[in-house]
């Protein structure tokens, strides 16, 4: 009985340890959808890193839902995780998510897109406000002062929309271009050809389209092929299939983010602030058009 008893101790005690040893090697990614090329990119560069590093990645999905973001942050601070990287689904909302990390002193990093408020070590994302100007003077660059363009806007309340279109209307004005419209289609293919049609029909004769993702980019090309009319198009991203699009010569171009080296970037930064070293508050990620 007493050598039962022992065992029994042993066995509990290792697994406790094990309990320890796991929750001390596991870092947490929160994604705010893995429905979209990007993201899924930003995904697979953390877990090479994360792999390279030694530590396990727990990656968890919140379908651009607010609501679903917080139970997933909740549900890792009682696993235990040693930091967490979040992707906001909305830069306002987010910040209850981060307050909850906070209470709990697991340190959080942001990736591709801010938080208005909560304590964040360091964000790593694109200068989005560059890119949106990379964009608009692509466009008129390429087509010249006084052209007629059209803006399809991401999801409403994120930093990266909100940005993109800071650095867009910084060309426009700059420019003098003529912006027609500018309407949200949430950073989504499907949506982008809905609203894409809807602005054609109200807007005949636009030149040239920035939408702020290359999904949209690809809804919108759907639509202006439909509609038998010559717009130029220029998305952001450089997933993919975006890319793949420019070479076909199907989208004029795209400003090329790295998701991956954002990913990658999360991990060797969270690893660094569990290693007690210093990190910037914000590390930038370059951005580059790609045309064909």
């Amino acid at each position: 009985m007493k050598k039962l008893v022992s065992m029994v101790s042993a066995v509990l005690v290792s697994a406790s340890v094990s309990s320890t040893v796991l929750a001390q090697d596991t870092l947490a990614m929160v994604v705010s959808t893995l429905n979209n090329p990007f993201f899924v990119a930003m995904k697979g560069g953390a877990e090479i890193e994360a792999a390279k590093l030694g530590y396990k990645l727990i990656v968890l999905d919140s379908q651009n839902d607010p609501s679903k973001e917080l139970a997933n942050v909740e549900d890792l601070t009682v696993r235990g995780v040693k930091a967490i990287l979040i992707n906001p689904t909305d830069s306002d909302a987010v910040s209850n998510a981060i307050r909850i990390a906070n209470r709990s002193d697991i340190p959080v990093l942001t990736l591709d897109r801010g938080a208005t408020r909560g304590d964040v070590v360091s964000h790593i994302a694109s200068d989005n406000v560059a890119g949106g100007a990379m964009a608009g003077k692509y466009i008129a660059d390429k087509l010249g002062a006084n052209v007629k363009v059209l803006q399809l806007e991401g999801i409403a309340g994120t930093s990266a929309a909100r940005e993109r279109g800071q650095g867009f209307m910084q060309a426009v004005d700059s420019s003098k271009m003529n912006l027609l419209a500018s309407q949200p289609a949430d950073f989504d293919r499907a949506k982008g050809l809905d609203v894409m049609e809807n602005l054609l029909a109200a807007n005949p004769n636009v030149e040239a389209v920035f939408a702020q993702n290359d999904e949209m980019a690809l809804g919108a090309l759907r639509a202006i092929k439909a509609s038998g009319k010559d717009v130029m198009i220029v998305g952001f991203d450089g997933t993919d299939d975006g890319i793949a699009a420019v070479k076909r010569g199907l989208l004029a171009a795209t400003v090329a983010q790295q998701p991956g080296l954002i990913g990658s970037l999360g991990v060797a930064t969270a690893d660094k602030i569990l290693k007690q070293e210093t990190v910037a508050k914000n590390i930038a990620v370059p951005l580059k058009i790609i045309a064909k």
